[in-house]
């Protein structure tokens, strides 16, 4: 008899964290997240030195993009390549050893100074190798060709990670190398693939609910396919370190306020569960063009970037995080003044940096006033939406 997806499920005996893809990744991003910033923190006010081949700046965005990140690509990729292809999830044994696996490299990434450079890339790659092999086969065998972009977007992802850590093996400040331009780049690539086709598709579901006559513009239209190639196209330029990807980056930024304003996001203010998504993907533009205008001025770029890491990194992946968790166990689809106030918690956070980035206030309050909230929103997520994960789906039997 063929086994269904559920049914592999239900012949899991074990803990309900490896019943499905989304549980163990989502708990470990957001338990990561929160111990990365304290970490960070630390190291800020000079009370923490790590073993690590990274220097600290170099360390926080390693934490942040091949770490968290990672592991919320993991928990995506997991629980939707099985819904495009129809195959049979990764449970069980191979989805725990996958997260440990996973695991071993964020170790390995806090005492690297201490392993052989090769033992240490190997770790820290590992688990987006094997995801990267998990999802070819599925494109494969499932004859999912629609789906190819992830994997390549997947395997610059890796790249910009491997050139990202062989920057820090030689001494490098790697945060200011070409692998976290491609790590970064690649990063936004996907919110924009993803995000253009979740945010209309869940949009348009929710105001024919509503019966709000109003209707997003269908994704990957003509438009949407100009606005992501000028966006590819002006991240190439930047990874390049061309003196085009500053104008090239606000023609891009501009493409995707409009793609943005198509998806009618104003008619979803009484959802914040759906208004997350549309505010994350509009530091998407806004990122492109505060990174284009610091690049035309000549001007230092780290708070520009910010936009795009706690800005839409952050507030996409906590949205899509969020709401996945509620759909995978049985729970309606609708933000509590709980998940409200861990979204604004994130956006403070965010906020707080980019102040502090403008030197419009005492910086060094600032910025731990933005790890706190970072440290508060994640800790909200894992006390709301870590029950959830770790225990069976609501009614199941």
């Amino acid at each position: 008899m063929t086994q269904t997806s559920s049914s592999q499920r239900r012949a899991w005996q074990g803990p309900a964290l490896f019943s499905h893809g989304f549980r163990p990744f989502f708990f470990f991003a957001a338990l990561w997240a929160l111990i990365a910033m304290a970490l960070w923190i630390a190291m800020l006010a000079g009370r923490l030195d790590l073993p690590t081949r990274f220097d600290p700046i170099s360390w926080h965005a390693h934490a942040f993009l091949v770490g968290y990140l990672g592991a919320v690509l993991g928990g995506f990729l997991l629980t939707a390549v099985p819904n495009w292809t129809g195959r049979l999830p990764v449970v069980g044994l191979p989805l725990a050893w996958l997260t440990v696996l996973w695991g071993l490299g964020r170790v390995a990434g806090l005492v690297s100074l201490g392993l052989p450079g090769w033992l240490f890339m190997a770790l820290d790659l590992g688990s987006l190798l094997v995801l990267a092999g998990f999802l070819a086969r599925e494109i494969i065998a499932g004859k999912n060709w629609r789906n190819l972009v992830m994997l390549v977007l997947l395997l610059a992802f890796i790249t910009g990670a491997a050139l990202f850590d062989l920057a820090a093996l030689r001494g490098e400040a790697a945060y200011q190398g070409a692998g976290f331009r491609l790590l970064m780049g690649t990063a936004i690539l996907m919110i924009a693939v993803i995000g253009g086709r979740i945010v209309p598709s869940f949009t348009r579901n929710w105001l024919v609910q509503q019966k709000d006559p109003a209707r997003p513009a269908p994704p990957m239209q003509r438009f949407d396919k100009a606005a992501l190639l000028a966006l590819v196209a002006a991240l190439g330029l930047w990874l390049f370190d061309s003196p085009l990807a500053g104008p090239a980056l606000l023609a891009a930024g501009l493409a995707h306020l409009v793609r943005l304003a198509r998806w009618q996001g104003l008619h979803t203010s009484r959802e914040p569960l759906l208004l997350i998504l549309h505010l994350a993907y509009a530091f998407v533009p806004l990122g492109a063009l505060a990174l284009g205008a610091a690049l035309i001025a000549e001007e230092p770029t780290g708070t520009a970037l910010h936009i795009w890491t706690a800005g839409a990194v952050t507030l996409m992946t906590v949205a899509v995080m969020t709401r996945a968790t509620l759909g995978h166990t049985g729970h309606a689809l609708h933000a509590g003044k709980a998940t409200v106030a861990l979204y604004a918690c994130l956006l403070g956070a965010m906020a707080a940096r980019l102040v502090a980035g403008l030197g419009l206030g005492d910086a060094h309050l600032l910025y731990s006033l933005s790890g706190v909230l970072w440290i508060a929103g994640f800790g909200g997520f894992l006390m709301l939406y870590g029950p959830m994960l770790l225990r069976p789906r609501a009614g199941a039997a």
